[in-house]
């Protein structure tokens, strides 16, 4: 501890450890005391200033610290805000960034979008341009195709008309040798007749004679039985005469005929009939081939039938019926068995009076459904009957399955003995009439429309009768029709 620390100890506390001193030395040490309160004083003033200046200083410190604090953090705010403007500027920029990639990428899409359409337009349009290059083509094709096919129809209607001149050639020759025949054949006939008559004449003449010698012999026989025993009762016995056996009836005989109206059939293409339109040859030759063919294999039920409708199946089915019944020798029916859209009774112009459904079940008889072919201008044959049906049945595909109807048809042969049974069915690819039919018909003669039926429906065709069913031939009919029309039933 120093003097002064010292001193300013013992005025604080009131203590001091100096010795007691004497007078002399109380007045030094009072001088040394006054010194010391001097020095003190001044000490205390310079501490004074001392402190004032160190206050000061202090205070300049302190201002000089608050000035470097605040600078320090004017400096750190502008940091601070210098990077709150930097990191506002980045965001701002990024955002800008995003904006113009969004914007960029929106100008892409339309770009891209606006190109497709573009690309898709000219894609629609050269498939326009093509397809319709390709129609020009089609049609230069068809046309090509169809002027071909005038061309061969024009040739084969010459070819036909050549052949329809020489075959009527040929059948003036042949009706003036069957005319001439015939009249020998009546000659001969009347001939024969004379004579047989003369015959039977001098046969009975005979008989009557020998019958009157009987008699007269009988009588001169009991004249003497009377004279040798005149009680003698008289007994005749007469001989019981045999019962004539009538001649059986021809069943054909039975069936009602119907009135034929040549125009009605001219209208409906019935081309045998008048024989006036060249076409009447394919169906005499079809009838020709048909014969053969049916002869050949010992069968008489043909059905006929088409792959879809419009194809001619029923006008095909009444010509040939007509064509037919100019064989003297050939006994024909033909029955519609197109139960869901019967046209038979309009094409030969006749209002059938009861179903053929009623027929097949055995409902009625076959004599009384069945009509034979009226007197006619045409010269067709009476041996041919037709089966007419008004009534649409609603189960075709069942009945003709049935039990019952090969029993009727069974029956017709029997009782009719036709040579050739003509069946006009609905088309092969409608329903299963066909397929049910199937197992009572012998052969089918499949009709062909031109320009309707394509190679697909006749493999089709072919197809759901099998390989165990024979196709007796195809009918090419309306080679130059080329609308193309589906059935529906």
């Amino acid at each position: 501890m120093n003097m002064v620390d010292r001193r300013r100890f013992h005025r604080r506390y009131g203590k001091t450890d100096q010795p007691d001193v004497s007078p002399d030395e109380g007045q030094a040490e009072q001088a040394a005391q006054e010194a010391a309160a001097r020095a003190e004083e001044a000490r205390r003033r310079a501490e004074q200033q001392a402190s004032d200046k160190a206050e000061a200083l202090r205070r300049e410190a302190e201002d000089d610290a608050l000035r470097r604090a605040e600078e320090r953090a004017r400096r750190r705010a502008e940091v601070e805000a210098a990077r709150e403007a930097e990191k506002a500027r980045e965001t701002a920029e990024e955002q800008a960034r995003e904006r113009a990639h969004a914007a960029a990428a929106r100008k892409a899409e339309a770009a891209r979008l606006a190109a497709e359409q573009q690309a898709r337009q000219r894609a629609e349009e050269q498939a326009r341009q093509q397809a319709e290059a390709d129609r020009k083509t089609e049609d230069a094709r068809q046309a090509t195709e169809r002027q071909a096919r005038q061309r061969a129809a024009e040739q084969a209607r010459q070819q036909a008309e050549a052949d329809a001149t020489r075959q009527a050639a040929e059948q003036q020759a042949r009706q003036r040798a069957e005319r001439q025949a015939r009249q020998r054949a009546e000659a001969d006939a009347a001939r024969q007749a004379a004579e047989k008559q003369a015959r039977q004449r001098a046969e009975e003449q005979a008989r009557q004679r020998a019958e009157a010698k009987a008699e007269a012999a009988r009588k001169a026989d009991q004249a003497r039985a009377m004279r040798a025993n005149p009680l003698r009762l008289e007994t005749r016995v007469d001989q019981p005469q045999a019962k004539r056996i009538p001649d059986p009836v021809d069943p054909w005989s039975l069936l009602r005929e119907f009135p034929v109206n040549d125009a009605h059939l001219t209208r409906n293409r019935i081309v045998t009939a008048s024989r006036e339109d060249p076409a009447h040859t394919a169906f005499d030759v079809l009838r020709t081939r048909l014969l053969q063919a049916l002869q050949e294999h010992g069968w008489r039920r043909v059905a006929i039938t088409s792959p879809t409708k419009d194809c001619g199946k029923t006008f095909t089915a009444a010509n040939l019926a007509i064509s037919l019944s100019r064989q003297e020798n050939c006994r024909t029916l033909l029955l519609d068995c197109d139960m869901r859209r019967p046209a038979l009774h309009r094409v030969m112009g006749v209002s059938p009076t009861a179903a053929i459904g009623d027929m097949l079940r055995g409902e009625i008889a076959p004599q009384d459904h069945l009509m034979r072919l009226g007197p006619n201008d045409f010269h067709a044959g009476h041996n041919i009957a037709f089966s007419f049906n008004g009534l649409i049945e609603p189960y075709a595909a069942e009945l003709l399955q049935d039990p019952r109807t090969g029993a009727a048809l069974s029956r017709i042969e029997t009782l009719f003995q036709p040579d050739v049974m003509l069946f006009d069915l609905p088309p092969a690819l409608y329903y299963d009439d066909v397929i049910a039919f199937r197992p009572l018909f012998d052969g089918v003669l499949l009709v062909i429309g031109g320009g309707i039926t394509t190679p697909k429906e006749i493999k089709e065709v072919e197809r759901r009768l099998g390989a165990s069913t024979p196709l007796l031939g195809m009918v090419l009919n309306r080679a130059e029709h080329t609308e193309i029309n589906r059935y529906r039933y």
